[in-house]
């Protein structure tokens, strides 16, 4: 048994964290669905922005586009969404296989609206509604102004990817946003057939504090952050309000562990995936930590119900000198302005081509 096919019957998903044109129409991705046990993908401005800039599978339709006079915000929804149309078909069995628990793709609202809640929920609405396919979720930022979009998003009946989350007590704000989002649904007779996960970033934390901390404490505290959050994430599930909206037929908004490559050249290369295996959960992974994982990887035990060392792990960390909670809340901040930079590069890599096809 591959340590892919190990990793899925440990009760985890194995989704791809890029989503390119040559990545569908040459069939590596389907390859991946048929030998590798992946059963979803996500995006982000970043990976789209190497996708375009760096291959010209798309300069035909850019061509096309620009001649008509489409604006380049448009014109790139208009190739993601074209993307993850066809990527969703390639998953749609699986989704329903697994009756929606399964076989999603996501796409993310413009960057430049984290701060902006009501045009967050008009983008999110807007974009889902144009892409037209059941199992494409839509990556709204857990930033203080997108957690109440993300509430509103959810009451609408968007299926929602919470992403750039950082911490324990940023993906519990997440949970309650969806919650009181089925909450509402229920107060207005409306059904709770509404899917979301919560995205952890993982390694951005031993990216940060590589320099920062000892020997003995480096490359810790991403799993430590992870396994404190899963703990979370089970008492969530646990609890009498949880418990009320699963009798009225709501679904498990799953934990996903993100940003999962490992930075650190001294670091196994799978560090972060076979230490993060845990059921109901999704692990998103680049390729090239796909293929070390599927080549060499290991899975162990499953990450523990309390969240095992956490603790301990994050109270030394603080001991060394690093603040967890000013950390995470830097993190999102950079990360949040990371990808409005890619959306700029993007943006400015449509114009350049446009110009020149035209």
């Amino acid at each position: 048994m591959t340590a892919t096919e190990k990793l899925r019957n440990a009760g985890q998903s194995l989704w791809l964290d890029n989503i390119t044109r040559d990545l569908l129409t040459s069939g590596t991705l389907k390859r991946y669905i048929d030998t590798l046990s992946i059963t979803g993908l996500t995006s982000n401005p970043t990976i789209f922005d190497h996708a375009i800039s760096k291959s010209a599978a798309y300069d035909q339709d850019i061509r096309a586009m620009a001649k008509s006079g489409v604006p380049r915000e448009d014109l790139f929804f208009r190739l993601a969404i074209a993307d993850l149309q066809q990527a969703a078909d390639l998953f749609r069995p699986i989704h329903d296989r697994t009756a929606g628990v399964d076989g999603w793709v996501s796409l993310e609202v413009s960057p430049l609206l984290a701060y902006d809640t009501q045009r967050t929920v008009e983008a999110a609405s807007s974009l889902h509604a144009a892409a037209a396919r059941p199992n494409l979720f839509i990556k709204i930022p857990g930033t203080k102004q997108g957690v109440p979009a993300i509430e509103e998003a959810t009451f609408r009946g968007v299926p929602i990817n919470v992403t750039l989350l950082f911490s324990r007590e940023q993906y519990i704000a997440a949970a309650e946003a969806y919650m009181r989002g089925l909450e509402r649904r229920i107060a207005s007779g409306l059904s709770l057939d509404v899917r979301s996960v919560a995205s952890l970033f993982v390694s951005r934390w031993d990216k940060a504090t590589m320099d920062k901390l000892p020997d003995n404490l480096r490359d810790r505290l991403g799993i430590a952050v992870a396994q404190s959050t899963y703990a979370a994430y089970r008492d969530l599930l646990d609890s009498e309000r949880w418990q009320r909206l699963e009798n009225w037929g709501a679904h498990t908004q799953r934990l996903l562990f993100a940003s999962t490559g490992t930075k650190d050249p001294r670091a196994p290369d799978t560090l972060y995936i076979g230490a993060l295996a845990a059921p109901n959960t999704i692990n998103t992974m680049p390729e090239e930590t796909l293929s070390h994982f599927a080549d060499h990887g290991e899975v162990g035990s499953v990450l523990p119900r309390d969240g095992g060392v956490a603790s301990e792990t994050l109270s030394a960390i603080v001991r060394a000198g690093v603040d967890p909670d000013r950390l995470a809340a830097d993190l999102q901040t950079e990360g949040a302005k990371s990808f409005d930079e890619s959306w700029s590069d993007l943006l400015k890599a449509i114009e350049t081509k446009s110009h020149a096809l035209v």
